[in-house]
């Protein structure tokens, strides 16, 4: 699972910055695949970008003059959750595979501490008040509101497009200033807390994985545990880098669809669950000993 996820991570991520003209001559693609939006976090303004983000559209239309919550964008998050949930943060999401890649880098790492499972609601408040209230209620003189997180929090854009335009725009470079810096600080902060923790960003502070969060027990794509297979060895927990428990139903909403849990299953008890196959394998009555445990127990 972990060679397939790195493949389409770096696969989609390549697909979706591809506006080589862009990064030749540090202009944004303005075409029609700019009305698209993709599932994960990619700035609009990366010189690369072919699509738009959907947190900053969602903030563009609710700091609009209409006070107005596009029906696009409610329906976008309601089938891309319902579908696959926070599957996107796991595969989808370019700095997500930023993340990752600069956790590999050899220290000692972090994983829960006290306070941890707390810090996750976060993301909950960014969300409600970056994204949401700020945008709509915070406006000027003209009624029009700012796209919040994007403007003062979002390190994905700080890197894609705070970042890599300036370096290739010389009059952008004139016009940085203290929220540049701000910007920046944060970016920072994050990728040196990646290499101690993992995936620092997606825990405490993404609100796009916030929103699909909300749909853990309703998405259709998630990982679901045999209870007749599984003999509750806690493999599976010990392996989640994001403190989920599995087995026993725990934090789920933190799942990124990671695939440590599955790899780290001796017994094959976890599977990546659509549709039938998986519904039924839920549904089995729980056993107190899975037939591998009674015959593990037997020999000793």
């Amino acid at each position: 699972m972990g060679k397939l996820r790195r493949f389409v991570q770096w696969a989609f991520a390549i697909a979706t910055n591809s506006y080589i003209i862009g990064f030749l001559k540090g202009k944004i693609y303005r075409g029609s695949l700019k009305n698209l939006c993709v599932p994960g976090l990619n700035c609009y303004s990366c010189p690369g970008a072919l699509f738009s983000c959907p947190l900053g559209g969602l903030q563009g239309v609710i700091g609009s003059r209409q006070y107005q919550l596009s029906l696009f964008f409610i329906g976008f998050f309601m089938a891309v959750g319902l579908i696959c949930g926070r599957f996107v943060c796991g595969f989808l999401c370019p700095f997500g595979l930023l993340q990752e890649l600069i956790h590999k880098i050899p220290s000692k790492k972090i994983g829960k501490f006290k306070g941890d499972m707390a810090l996750r609601y976060l993301k909950y408040l960014v969300l409600a008040l970056f994204v949401l209230i700020f945008p709509m209620f915070l406006v000027d003189a003209f009624g029009q509101g700012e796209a919040w997180f994007c403007k003062y929090i979002c390190p994905a854009g700080t890197l894609e497009g705070g970042v890599l335009l300036p370096l290739l725009n010389q009059g952008l470079r004139a016009a940085i200033g203290a929220l540049y810096h701000w910007k920046i600080g944060i970016l920072v902060v994050l990728l040196v807390l990646s290499v101690l923790l993992y995936r620092p960003f997606c825990k405490y502070l993404c609100p796009l994985g916030a929103i699909y969060g909300l749909f853990h027990k309703l998405s259709l794509v998630r990982y679901r545990v045999d209870r007749e297979a599984c003999v509750h060895c806690g493999a599976c927990v010990k392996a989640c880098p994001m403190g989920v428990d599995i087995e026993k139903g725990a934090h789920l909403a933190e799942c990124v669809y990671c695939g440590k849990c599955k790899d780290a299953c001796k017994y094959g008890a976890i599977h990546l669950g659509f549709g039938k196959r998986a519904k039924k394998s839920e549904e089995k009555i729980c056993a107190d000993f899975s037939p591998k445990m009674q015959e593990s127990s037997r020999k000793k």
